[in-house]
Order: structure tokens, then C-alpha cells, then sequence
């Protein structure tokens, strides 16, 4: 733009070959019959004149032009997606290909031009992403090419990556067997729908369902569930309370995300209890906040740059129609111990 551009001929006339010599060159064919000394002037002469492929008349050649579309609802601007895109940019580097990202923040019609926009740039693939994980329906202007979508489902049997909340469900449940905790684990979190429609919430079936499965093979029950109409901190505040209530206090707590975990630390503290050595709490997601909470909070993590690196392979390397899944992490931290007593 401004400049001429240095072409293939360029590069030929000064390492004094063809054309099509050139190009098998710095294509890497094999076969050309050149001498080690002429590859050597080729690669020269291109970096000195500052010579880049023209992509636009390559990809008319190999109906490919080296970019992905990565389309979201409000994923983009969401404070866990950092994570999200910079494991998808990664790995499309690796294999030199451009990420082009859009957010369409919910709207219908702006999803539509977005969709268009990114399918007229002939793009390779398209990564379609969630903020939450849900089972969605996929806009069927994008089913013509390479899909897979990231932090979701659908019922199109499309290639997808999800994490594996049924795992952390079990890995939570586990880590307060170990410590013996047996007849006093209370669960804060409950919420019929999130657990009963799959298009509002995939991961809290799923936590729910390995923690169940993990205590019942142990033969221990859970002393309380409590509900919550939201995964907030007010509502996890307002559960501790009304837990810490009851006859038999808990010996440990698992929360079904961070945030709930906040609100359970503050009535706690106001209580003049103290985190581990009354109650242990566990939770899942590893808010960037979790870390710094006092004591720290052991929690499950959200494996969003595995995510999007695995997107990107699944998408340029063909993957199966069932999900996906990628092991979420416990971060042990200072919030669990033993049963007092």
C-alpha cells in the first residue's frame, strides 16, 4: 500500500533463474534438480528485495487462504476470554495461519453481516464460541465449511471442545474424601435450570453429576444442598447463613463456581469462623480472584487456552462429532484441610 511490492519475478531475475524455478524453491518442492548453491541465491534474493507470497493468487491455486474466523456472542470482551483466543492465536501461528475475530454481542442481525463479512474473505474454517457453556444453534450460514465450535454444542453433531466438568465435579468431591471428609460436606449452588436446560448451562449438570457419582461410590451423602436462583456472591453469601443455621454445622463447603465461594467466605468471616481450620471450601472455575482471596480458594480451573489451541486443531485437522473434552485442573490451595475435631 504505497510501495511496489516485490513479485516472483523479482526474486528470479536476481537469483538468475525461471520463474517456476523460483516458486518450487520457496514453495519447498521436492525434486527440483537445483543445486544447494541456487536454494541459497533463491532465499537470498527474497528476503533482500522483502518478498511475501501474494496469498490472493495462491489461494485461487489451493482454495486456501490461511485464516480461520473466530465468531462469538460476547465471548471477546468477557474477562475469562483472554485466554480463549490467545490459545486459538497460538496455535494458528504455529501453523501460519490469521485469526480473524468478531464479536456479535448476542445481536441477531449484526451476526448475520458478521458471518457474511468473514465468509466473503473465503476463510478456511470458522471457531463459533460461547462465553457460556451451553448447547447452542449454529447460524446455518457458516454449516457449508469447516466448523467447530468452542465452549458449546449443538444438536448438528459438529466437532466441539468443551471442558470436562463432570471430571472437576469429581476431582472436587475427591479432594475432601482425601482429607476425610465424610458426613458433613454441604453443597451450595443448586439451580434446577441450569442443570435442566442444556441450553442455558452444560457444566452445572455436569459438576453436579460427578460430584454425586464420586460420594455415592464412597458411600457418603451430602448434608445440605442449597439452591441459588444465580451463581453470585449474594447468593452464596445468603446460603453460607442459612447452612451455618442449621443444627449440624458442615465441615466443608463445595461451591459451584468462584463467585458463590466469595459470598460463602464473607458470611463465614462474619460468623467468626475461620477458612480452613472450621470449614473447608472448594469450588470450580479459578476466578482470576481465587488466588488472592485470604486464605486462597481451591478451586477447579477453566482450561480456556487448551480450549482454543484444541479448537484450532480440531479445525484444521478433522475431528469426531462427539465433544471434545479438556481436563480442568485443581488448583490446591489454602482453603481446604481436615475436619476440626
Amino acid at each position: 500500500m504505497g510501495r511496489n511490492r516485490a513479485t516472483l519475478a523479482d526474486v528470479a531475475r536476481r537469483a538468475g533463474l525461471s520463474k517456476t524455478a523460483a516458486s518450487m524453491v520457496l514453495n519447498g518442492r521436492e525434486g527440483t534438480r537445483l543445486s544447494a548453491e541456487a536454494h541459497q541465491r533463491v532465499f537470498a534474493a527474497a528476503e533482500e528485495l522483502g518478498y511475501r507470497p501474494n496469498l490472493a493468487a495462491r489461494s485461487l491455486r489451493t482454495r486456501k487462504t490461511a485464516t480461520i474466523a473466530f465468531v462469538s456472542d460476547i465471548v471477546a470482551t468477557t474477562r475469562f476470554a483472554g485466554d480463549l483466543i490467545r490459545g486459538a492465536l497460538d496455535a494458528a501461528r504455529e501453523r501460519d495461519h490469521v485469526l480473524l475475530i468478531t464479536e456479535t454481542q448476542g445481536d441477531a442481525t449484526f451476526e448475520q453481516y458478521a458471518i457474511e463479512a468473514v465468509l466473503d474473505r473465503q476463510v478456511d474454517g470458522v471457531i463459533y464460541a460461547a462465553m457460556a457453556t451451553r448447547r447452542l444453534t449454529v447460524p446455518p450460514a457458516i454449516l457449508g465449511g469447516p466448523v467447530v465450535l468452542l465452549n458449546a454444542t449443538s444438536p448438528d453433531g459438529l466437532p466441539s471442545v468443551v471442558p470436562d466438568d463432570e471430571g472437576a465435579g469429581r476431582s472436587v468431591a475427591t479432594a475432601l474424601l482425601e482429607l476425610g471428609h465424610r458426613d458433613a460436606i454441604a453443597l451450595i449452588g443448586r439451580n434446577r435450570l441450569k442443570e435442566d436446560d442444556p441450553e442455558v448451562s452444560l457444566a452445572a449438570r455436569a459438576r453436579l453429576h460427578g460430584i454425586r457419582q464420586t460420594l455415592d461410590e464412597a458411600e457418603v451423602g451430602l448434608l445440605a444442598e442449597c439452591f441459588c436462583t444465580e451463581w453470585l456472591p449474594e447468593h452464596g453469601y445468603a446460603a453460607m447463613r442459612s447452612l451455618l443455621g442449621k443444627p449440624k454445622r458442615p465441615s466443608a463447603i463445595i461451591c459451584m463456581n468462584d463467585r458463590l465461594a466469595f459470598g460463602a467466605y464473607q458470611a463465614l468471616g462474619e460468623a467468626g469462623l475461620t477458612v480452613p481450620e472450621d470449614i473447608s471450601v472448594i469450588s470450580f472455575d479459578d476466578d482470576p480472584i481465587a488466588a488472592w482471596l485470604r486464605p486462597s480458594l481451591a478451586t477447579t480451573a477453566l482450561p480456556h487456552e487448551q480450549m482454543g489451541r484444541r479448537a484450532v486443531e480440531l479445525l484444521l485437522d478433522g475431528g469426531a462429532a462427539e465433544p471434545s473434552l479438556v481436563p480442568m485442573p485443581l488448583r490446591r490451595r489454602r482453603s481446604l484441610a481436615p475436619p476440626a475435631g
